[in-house]
């Protein structure tokens, strides 16, 4: 793979933002248990250092574990967050794939558990849990 290679079963990301808009392009790939959020790291996500910025693992994996949980309810209810904790473990450089990996731990009439793994090239780069509120949708 090169570093401009997307892996397959990723697509563009069907949902957009205006806070995730200056990190196009975004990918997910949906699977039975969840929905992973991909991009090719590249200078919008990085630092002053030049390594991957701790707000975007933060607002991806928000993103990834909220979708997860939409998911796991057959998209018939919506979440908000209620708690979101992040532990970082490495970094990641311009040029390298990062997934963001979530497990949907519970599901519930109001609440919604889930954690998911930040990787880069496959590496363990953080890991985040969240808790999310459900909110039915209206109409």
């Amino acid at each position: 793979m090169t570093g401009t290679d997307i892996p397959d079963g990723f697509e563009p990301l069907f949902r957009k933002s205006p806070l995730t808009e200056p990190w196009e392009p975004l990918y997910a790939k949906k699977t039975e248990k969840a929905v992973v959020i991909g991009l090719r790291l590249a200078k919008p996500h990085t630092n002053g250092r030049g390594l991957i910025h701790g707000g975007l693992i933060a607002a991806l994996a928000d993103n990834a574990m909220g979708y997860s949980c939409a998911q796991a309810t057959d998209w018939t209810t919506s979440f908000v967050t209620v708690s979101l904790t992040v532990d970082f473990a490495g970094s990641a450089e311009i040029g390298q794939w990062c997934s963001i990996e979530s497990d949907v731990i519970k599901t519930g009439k109001t609440i919604c558990f889930a954690q998911c793994l930040v990787k880069a090239d496959d590496a363990v780069i953080a890991r985040a849990s969240g808790t999310f509120r459900v909110v039915p949708k209206k109409g």
